[in-house]
């Protein structure tokens, strides 16, 4: 999947949630949101290792987006504690695909719960930010 591919899918998912995703900070925040969603139902399957199909593709999907977004010349180390956040993240959801146990899925949400709260505060103080952008979208 290319990250325009990715983008057109994330929109329609988002058409009728008032969200814009034209900028690539959207898009990341929309793709943070999604993640967490889809960690969080993981996670609550984990008892009986019932995991959503849908929500492990969502995951993968959202992580190869990330992982891909990540500028490592100009991010430095930034750019590698969010790769070990989001490869953190990957391998949880492999293990769940696997039909593994996977006890570290809610952690995994709550780091990305914590980076998409960080992401959704930078949008708010980026200048001309859309109210529905800064507000993060639904919650």
């Amino acid at each position: 999947m290319t990250f325009l591919n990715a983008r057109a899918q994330y929109r329609r998912t988002d058409q009728n949630e008032g969200l814009s995703v034209e900028s690539p900070h959207g898009i990341i925040l929309v793709t943070l949101r999604e993640l967490e969603r889809s960690l969080r139902a993981l996670a609550a399957a984990e008892p009986d290792r019932s995991y959503p199909k849908l929500h492990l593709d969502r995951a993968f999907t959202a992580i190869y987006i990330l992982q891909s977004s990540l500028d490592f010349d100009r991010g430095g180390e930034i750019a590698l504690n969010l790769f070990r956040v989001y490869e953190f993240a990957r391998l949880r959801v492999a293990e769940a695909f696997a039909k593994e146990a996977c006890p570290q899925m809610a952690e995994a949400a709550t780091h990305i719960s914590a980076l998409h709260a960080a992401w959704t505060e930078m949008g708010a103080m980026q200048p001309g930010a859309a109210p529905a952008l800064a507000a993060g979208g639904r919650a």
